[in-house]
């Protein structure tokens, strides 16, 4: 008789997650480090729980979370608005000192990786500056949502009142963005937020952003999405996984020779060819020869690199440089360990070829 046991929802990912842990840890006792390790989780998914009660502006503090911002199930439907309806954008006049502060606070901004250069320079035209002395509220709880702001200096303090009680959840020490849920979502402010020190805000009018900077990532998400699934490795995941891991993609662009990673350094990034070709090459355990490196292998579109250090938690092992003009889509390390469980025994299988592989490599390249 066949008995069809069900798999509750979410063992899955919590077993994946503890066992990359344990391989990455290699911990002696594996029932003491469980102990520990959903010791640890239970108290993460509380903190979590209730700061998600709390605010949804406070997903973008400086940290690498700031990786899990997300831009999916907006209310703006990017599709409806047409030429006709559009009004002239916004532009606020700068001096070249002034742009040049803005472009500083606004280069890291996970908001504005995907721009185009046209839609990123209008975004600057259309903001503009605030200064604000101690003690000034910029957002009030419940209120409605009218700007998005960008930090230049400053420290602000994120808080929520709940019940007649006001608690301090966060603050923003001269870095960092915040306001754009209300925005997005059509929602009233989720906290108040108030200046601690004397600062320097940027902000960008609720029609301007939502037009360009919610309509861009729109794109980019249904673009992203078309695009993965052509990609072997993400084949396996399921759609709600993959769209966590369209969200947190980013694009960088590469020149012909420019190197991407460099053999040694301390790994921070997952890349996927979208476009060119990428030439990985190692290094010879020999100095002083004619022949540096030697090439490994080549990625092309679809292919993906940089997952070894990724997961073996150690330093990178082969260097990788662009051939021709080359875009990759890049994950950062927190959303690669988070998201990519699902695959982690592919690319494990695919490392055990690449240590064999350069392994028989440096031998060859020993002997010229």
């Amino acid at each position: 008789m066949n008995t069809h046991i069900p798999i509750p929802e979410g063992l899955k990912e919590i077993l994946q997650g503890f066992t990359t842990e344990v391989l990455r840890n290699q911990p002696r006792d594996i029932c003491d480090f469980a102990l520990q390790y959903f010791a640890e989780q239970k108290n993460l998914r509380k903190e979590k729980g209730q700061l998600l009660k709390s605010t949804q502006e406070a997903m973008q503090i400086d940290s690498e979370d700031e990786e899990e911002f997300v831009v999916s199930a907006e209310k703006y439907d990017p599709d409806n608005e047409t030429e006709g309806n559009r009004e002239p954008l916004v532009i606020h006049p700068k001096t070249d000192e002034q742009r040049e502060r803005l472009q500083e606070a606004c280069k890291d901004n996970i908001l504005f990786r995907s721009l185009q250069p046209e839609d990123f320079s209008m975004v600057l035209d259309a903001m503009f500056e605030r200064l604000v002395g101690a003690g000034e509220q910029i957002i009030e709880q419940h209120e409605d949502g009218d700007n998005f702001y960008v930090i230049e200096s400053g420290i602000y303090d994120v808080k929520v009142t709940d019940n007649g009680v006001t608690r301090l959840i966060a603050t923003y020490d001269n870095h960092g963005s915040f306001g754009e849920l209300a925005l997005m979502y059509n929602t009233p402010r989720a906290t108040t937020i108030t200046a601690r020190t004397l600062g320097a805000l940027w902000s960008l009018d609720r029609a301007t952003f939502r037009r360009i900077i919610v309509k861009n990532n729109a794109k980019k998400r249904s673009a992203y999405d078309e695009f993965i699934q052509t990609v072997p490795l993400l084949s396996s995941l399921e759609t709600y996984e993959r769209m966590k891991v369209v969200d947190v993609l980013s694009m960088q662009q590469f020149t012909d020779g420019e190197q991407i990673i460099a053999e040694g350094e301390t790994a921070h990034s997952f890349y996927i060819v979208e476009s060119g070709e990428v030439r990985i090459s190692v290094k010879r355990s020999e100095p002083d020869c004619e022949v540096e490196e030697v090439e490994l292998a080549t990625c092309t579109r679809g292919q993906y690199f940089g997952e070894l250090a990724l997961v073996t938690n150690k330093p990178r092992a082969a260097s990788a440089y662009a051939v021709g003009d080359v875009k990759c889509l890049v994950m950062g390390v927190s959303a690669f360990e988070r998201l990519l469980g699902p695959c982690m025994e592919i690319m494990k299988r695919n490392i055990s070829n690449y240590q064999a592989q350069m392994a028989s490599c440096r031998e060859v390249v020993d002997q010229l």
